[in-house]
Order: structure tokens, then C-alpha cells, then sequence
């Protein structure tokens, strides 16, 4: 059985999702919520293994919600949004803000249940009226984006080591020096570093060393005396 909490500000609705998700189809809902700010405390006490989410509530709404559950590592849980919305305010906050699926309250029983069981399984959901979307996002700005994480991801640790000498001015003979392997071993791991970024030389390395953040920046003089009361 999967267990199921339910938030949404209207009795109506979580008493109809609640006549979807029977027993019958493999699904307990163990609890009601009827308002964002009384999720947290729910997951904690009920431990289920799938939020059902509203987005628009009076007091906390739904994306606010879902992003404290992941603050607090309560993402055990993974969160179904449902709701009337499907504008991109409600869209897009509630996919940043970690919710693994987004279903339209009108959609068929039968896709609720697909979805609650892709979402509770691990897995993700998106109502076919707003796929659209999000694949033309994607196709826009976010393709190349993702390809950039997926580089980053590929980076062994040692080739992490490496960029960040690199990226401090090191050359392959110091970096050798401090990591105590031989230079042209460093010559392969800068080598690698190329092709798994898809950069041409090592000044195009460096510059998405700092762009993505696997190296900061080194504060400018006075940064620190601006920094204090």
C-alpha cells in the first residue's frame, strides 16, 4: 500500500482524491492537511510515502511547502502537486521547488493513479498539457544548461583537483608537485578535463571553473571591511 497525505484547503477535493486513492487500488491515505504550514509536521508524524499538493492555500501555499520539506531533508516523501493551475508561476516554482510531479485537478482518475504511483515509486510525472512547455524550455535555455551539470558530473576527483589548481594558476609541473603525481600524468587528467567539458584550451576551463562554482572567486581588497558592522 502506499501511504498518501492529502493537502489541499478544500474538503471537497481531498474527500473526491480520497475516493480515487482506495485501498482497492494499492493506495492509504493517512492523513488531511488543509493548509501548507501544517506539512511538515504531518510527514514527520505520518511517514508517508507520497504528498498529494495543492499550490494556491490561504496561509502557506504549496510551493512554499514543498521547498521546506527538502530544506529539512524530509524528501522521503516526494511531493505530487495537484491543482486548477497550470500557469508558469505555479508551474515552474513548484518543479524548483522540488516537486517530483505536477497533475491539473481536471485530469482522469485513471492519470492521477499513474502519476501518484510513478511519483511514490521514484519516479516523475507531467500532465500532458504542460509537457509542452517544459520541453520547449528546455529545447530554449535549459538543453545546454544541462548538458554543462552533466559535464561537471563526469569529472572524476581527481580532475577536480586538478581544475582547481589549474584554475588558481598552477602550472602541470606544480599541480604535479602538490597531488605527487608525475607531470605527465597531469597532462592526461588536463587532457580529460578538455574533453568532458567540451573546452578547447586551459583559459576555457578556468572561466567555467569559476562560472559553475568549482572554484570561488577570490574576494577583492576591502570586501572584508565592507563585510563588517
Amino acid at each position: 500500500m502506499i501511504r498518501v497525505l492529502i493537502v489541499d484547503d478544500q474538503p471537497v477535493v481531498r474527500a473526491g482524491v480520497m475516493r480515487i486513492l482506495s485501498p482497492a487500488d494499492g493506495f492509504d491515505v493517512v492523513g488531511e492537511c488543509s493548509d501548507g504550514d501544517e506539512v511538515v509536521a504531518a510527514v514527520v508524524e505520518l511517514q508517508p510515502d507520497l504528498v498529494l499538493m495543492d499550490v494556491r492555500m490561504q496561509r502557506t501555499d504549496g510551493v512554499t511547502a514543498t521547498s521546506e520539506l527538502r530544506e529539512r531533508r524530509l524528501d522521503g516523501a516526494p511531493v505530487l502537486i495537484l491543482t486548477t493551475f497550470d500557469d508558469d508561476d505555479a508551474l515552474w516554482g513548484a518543479l524548483d521547488a522540488g516537486a517530483a510531479g505536477y497533475v491539473l485537478k481536471d485530469a482522469p482518475a485513471e492519470d492521477l493513479l499513474a502519476a501518484a504511483r510513478a511519483v511514490a515509486g521514484g519516479g516523475a510525472w507531467l500532465d500532458s498539457r504542460v509537457t509542452p512547455r517544459v520541453m520547449d524550455a528546455l529545447r530554449r535555455v535549459g538543453g545546454s544548461a544541462l548538458q554543462r551539470a552533466v559535464s561537471v558530473e563526469r569529472l572524476t576527483e581527481r580532475e577536480h583537483d586538478v581544475l582547481r589548481l589549474m584554475a588558481r594558476g598552477a602550472t602541470n609541473r606544480e599541480i604535479a608537485g602538490t597531488l605527487i603525481v608525475s607531470e605527465a600524468t597531469v597532462k592526461s587528467h588536463v587532457g580529460a578535463i578538455f574533453s568532458k567539458l567540451g573546452v578547447r584550451d586551459r583559459a576555457a576551463a578556468i572561466v567555467f571553473a569559476y562560472d559553475h562554482g568549482i572554484v570561488a572567486a577570490d574576494p577583492q581588497p576591502g570586501d572584508e571591511q565592507q563585510r563588517r558592522p
